[in-house]
Parts: C-alpha cells; structure tokens; sequence
C-alpha cells in the first residue's frame, strides 16, 4: 500500500465520511466504498486488484478505518458504517487530507499504547492486527447480508412466527397469533404467565417490510395499547427518528421498538432456548475467530 500516500489516503476517507455524513441513517459499508468509488477519480493503481479480487482502493480505505474506529470517529455494525458526533467534528476540524488522516493516526496510536501486549510495537505486527480485524469484518459482513436477505425474505406470516417464537424463548406465553387476514393492528398477543392472570398484556405488531416505520405508524399502534398493555413494535426496516424519538419520550404508553439487528442479537442471545422446531424458521451455525487486536 505503500503507493498511496498519507494525503492520498486522507483525501479518500474525507469522501468516505461525505458520504456517511449525507446518510439518515447507517450507510452499507458497501454501499458506502461504491459511493465513493463514484466521487472520486481512482489512479490505475488505485482500480487495480490484489490476487484476491479485492479492488486495491478498497483495502486502503478499510484499512484506514481501523484507525477512525479507534479513533472513535467511526461505528460499525453489522456491516454498516456510520459517523460518530466526534467523526463529524474531526471532518470539520481537520479539512486537509493528511492532517486529517494523520490525526487518526495519531488517536490509533494513543489506544495502541493503552493496550496491553506482550509484542514491542512494529508495523509487521500493526499490519497483521489490522488485516485481522478488516478479515473479521467482512466475513462479518457477508454473513450479516445473507441473514438479512433470509429474514427479508420471509412472508409477513412466517415472520411473524419467527417473532412469536422469540417471545417464548423470553418467558413469555404467547397467547394468540394473528391468521392471515386483518388482524386490527395487533399480530401478537402474549403475558407473564401462562394463564394470563398477571399484567402487563403485551400486544406485538410485526411489520416485515423494507421500508422504516414512521411516527404516524407508531401511534396508530400505540393508540391499540391501553393502560396495563405494553407495546413490543417489531419491524425489519426499522424506524425513522421522529418515530424513535416518540417512543423514547412516551410517559403513559409503554413501547419497545424492536429493528432487525436488536431482534436478530435477541434471536442469538437465546437460541439455546428454543426448541427444534422454532430453530429451524432461522437457524444458525457459528463460525469462530481468533479475535482481532486492531
């Protein structure tokens, strides 16, 4: 990587971060290299590939972000990147390239240190924790996109299974499950104990669609929720902020909004309680790492 210069180098994580900074929301890591890719004009050796297929821009740019994540200007999740409040302050702070890769730089170095090791500090050893975790991170990637495009594709029924399954894997007695047809806004009806006998009743919507739910989606279902009810909203596209916002500051109607990475965290965090059969609408086979230091 030594034919792109730190400049170089800083010149295209800015773009990177224009790029995360336009999004609403957690941008595809992806998406998000393709985006720039788009903005800018890459040199021969830049569009050129490693023996592996990887275009070689590509590298040196998630080999960049090592150090903005450590540099706590930089989320991962999933697969997804986005800016953190002092990512965007940097973006701002530092507008020349260098000094802008360079500061992260800085900041990576900083964690280094504070990390404890029994190996002296060398770039052979840097370069091997950073390929490391950017070998973590993909893999990490394209399972997580296999699993959404499963979970995506599901019909909203067997969704909704899949969600009354985890419920019961919680503790919790799930009492009735929407058929196909109108279900009145209410896909789900679950309580503490098996015979419903103690409170709070929990009504679950379940939306399986792409697309985030809004505020005026959210209180159309809060409105279903009475006093002793609590509100479990489940919906693969997530939610826009307005309705994130709302259901944060709710007083009177208790609400929990449940995304697709919390519900798949939960699905993980308690598979070993489901049965056979409930396993089987989303299994799961782990594949371990050696952890990455970077």
């Amino acid at each position: 990587m030594a034919e792109i210069s730190a400049r170089r180098t800083g010149e295209l994580l800015r773009v990177l971060f224009q790029v995360l900074g336009e999004a609403q929301d957690a941008v595809q890591a992806r998406n998000a290299l393709a985006q720039l890719a788009d903005r800018v004009r890459l040199t021969e050796y830049e569009a050129g590939s490693y023996g592996s297929g990887d275009r070689r821009f590509e590298k040196v740019v998630r080999f960049a972000t090592v150090d903005c994540v450590k540099a706590g200007w930089l989320a991962k999740s999933k697969g997804r990147w986005s800016l953190t409040e002092e990512g965007k302050t940097a973006y701002v702070k530092y507008p020349d390239p260098e000094a802008f890769y360079r500061q992260a730089r800085q900041l990576y170095n900083k964690w280094k240190k504070s990390q404890p090791t029994d190996q002296p500090p060398n770039d052979d050893v840097e370069t091997a924790a950073k390929t490391a975790t950017i070998t973590f991170e993909e893999a990490s990637e394209q399972a997580w996109r296999e699993i959404g495009q499963y979970l995506h594709g599901m019909t909203p029924y067997d969704f909704q299974d899949l969600v009354a399954a985890l419920l019961r894997a919680l503790g919790y007695y799930v009492a009735w499950v929407s058929p196909p047809g109108k279900d009145g806004g209410v896909d789900i009806l679950a309580w503490p104990d098996a015979l419903g006998t103690r409170p709070p009743r929990i009504k679950v919507q379940v939306k399986r669609y792409s697309s985030a739910v809004n505020v005026e989606g959210l209180r159309s279902f809060m409105a279903l929720l009475g006093e002793d009810d609590v509100g479990i909203f489940v919906a693969a596209g997530g939610f826009t902020k307005d309705a994130s916002d709302e259901a944060r500051t709710q007083e009177k109607r208790k609400v929990t909004l449940i995304d697709l990475e919390r519900f798949f965290d939960l699905w993980v965090e308690h598979y070993h309680k489901l049965p056979e059969e409930d396993r089987r609408r989303l299994p799961l086979q782990p594949i371990y790492f050696l952890a990455p230091e970077a």
